[in-house]
């Protein structure tokens, strides 16, 4: 039966990130441009509306891709989504700054919320969803707030490879994150590049070169099949690679081991997510992927406390090596307990 016009707008509402709140952000920034009203409360509200249709976006994105590729193809999906993401880092800041010198920052972000409505009107006849699923739907459980997080925690427990790969993706935000980025002008300042040229374009963006290099790699090659000792591995050589970062006095060198974390970070983070979704069970692969996400993406508020906090106390560049080596040894603890006499584990997670 064909849904009607408010079940579209619900599924275009958590379908994609490229959703009505995020048209509704972009527009509330033009709006208080052009008004000349913007305060610091507005702008604060409007970034939470940003970051609330982020995580409204996350799962229901990835529920989106497994259905339209298929658990043979989910690796490579979630692989190409998070290069994709990298890209639009890479390339994101360079195409605004353009927008923005042609048309001006008030006129730019009106065209911002334009660019989204390719992927709505797309989304709006996409034969993709739960009405398109040839599996029967599992039955319609009542959201309960904080009791349905500990019953899929419940539900999960016995699943070594997705309890270990959640907790990883949760560790890594929680002590590392992506605090650094904001971090980068003192990096660049003892490293003596902190003037707006090309030395300093070359740091923002080496990470996030790294790991769009990871992607092109990777899909290309093939290389890298989802298992759970390949995702430690990655994120035991991602936490070295940004520990060498937070410890270099060299400008080359630095450059070098931000493009290896980047290379790294996509990697262990797209095959942990990857393996979460193919071994989460059909009946609450929703609810087990938000948990990932809270885990992956709602932890990287307090990478703040762990880097940013205790850099004003010892130093960026000391606090960024303990976290990293603090991971490190977390990870190698995950690693002994979610590989150590797994049940149930197929032959590929071996």
């Amino acid at each position: 039966m064909p849904l009607g016009f408010a079940g579209r707008v619900a599924h275009l509402f958590i379908a994609s990130k490229l959703t009505p709140l995020f048209i509704a952000a972009s527009l509330g920034w033009g709006v208080f441009f052009l008004t000349d009203s913007l305060e610091v409360w507005k702008a604060m509200l409007l970034l939470v509306v940003h970051g609330f249709a982020g995580v409204l976006w996350q799962p229901s994105s990835q529920i989106l891709i497994h259905d339209i590729v298929g658990p043979g193809e989910l690796p490579s999906a979630v692989r190409l989504i998070a290069t994709a993401r990298f890209l639009g880092l890479l390339l994101g800041p360079a195409v605004g700054a353009g927008i923005m010198l042609i048309a001006g920052p008030t006129v730019g972000i009106f065209l911002n919320a334009l660019i989204y409505l390719p992927m709505v009107l797309w989304l709006w006849k996409a034969p993709y969803g739960p009405r398109f699923r040839r599996e029967r739907p599992p039955p319609v459980r009542a959201v309960r707030g904080l009791a349905d997080i500990v019953q899929t925690m419940r539900e999960i427990g016995a699943d070594r490879t997705i309890v270990s790969m959640t907790l990883l993706a949760g560790c890594a935000s929680l002590f590392v994150g992506n605090a650094y980025q904001a971090q980068m002008p003192e990096f660049a300042q003892d490293l003596g590049h902190l003037k707006a040229d090309i030395t300093y374009s070359l740091l923002l963006a080496a990470d996030a070169a790294g790991a769009l290099m990871a992607g092109i790699i990777l899909e290309s090659r093939g290389l890298l099949r989802p298992k759970p000792r390949t995702a430690f591995v990655l994120a035991v050589l991602w936490c070295c690679a940004i520990t060498g970062f937070a410890l270099s006095g060299r400008y080359v060198l630095t450059l070098v081991l931000l493009f290896a974390a980047g290379f790294l970070e996509l990697s262990f983070n797209a095959m942990a997510q990857a393996l979460v979704q193919m071994r989460a069970p059909p009946a609450i692969r929703g609810r087990v992927i938000g948990l990932y996400n809270m885990s992956a993406l709602g932890l990287r508020a307090f990478s703040g406390v762990t880097v940013g906090l205790l850099g004003s106390l010892i130093g960026v560049h000391r606090s960024l090596a303990l976290s990293a080596l603090i991971l490190l040894g977390l990870t190698v603890v995950l690693f002994r307990l979610g590989t150590r006499g797994a049940q149930g584990a197929s032959s590929a997670d071996r």
